[in-house]
């Protein structure tokens, strides 16, 4: 069993990694700590979400807003200290809102090799 705690590199290759393969919630499930702390914009259509249970739940609550994806990707993420970040782009229909084209910053906090907080912009 490797004990070895992954490093923000390590944890942001991974991150993005799972997400370009679709697999978001997966990720969360993996990298995310228990006390892990969800940011949003006041526009958004997913509230702030505090804790990894209560995260997972607003992830799987944003994914069943997609009604029909056109084009999405997941830039490089760029490293400083414990905190990386990269850009996410999604072009899709949503629940509600119509056709929405996103373009945003995710901004993650590491420590201990698991993802602590979590903001968007966009």
């Amino acid at each position: 069993m490797n004990t070895k705690t992954m490093s923000t590199q390590e944890v942001a290759n991974r991150l993005v990694e799972l997400c370009r393969k679709g697999q978001v919630l997966e990720s969360q499930q993996e990298l995310f700590a228990e006390n892990v702390t969800s940011h949003e914009p006041a526009h958004s259509p997913t509230p702030a979400a505090i804790g990894k249970e209560a995260v997972l739940a607003k992830g799987k609550h944003f994914a069943s807003l997609i009604e029909k994806r056109y084009s999405g990707s997941f830039e490089d993420p760029i490293v400083a200290g414990n905190y990386f970040s990269f850009v996410c782009k999604l072009d899709a229909d949503l629940k509600g809102m119509g056709r929405v084209v996103w373009d945003e910053i995710c901004v993650f906090g590491v420590k201990d090799g698991k993802i602590t907080s979590e903001q968007f912009f966009y």
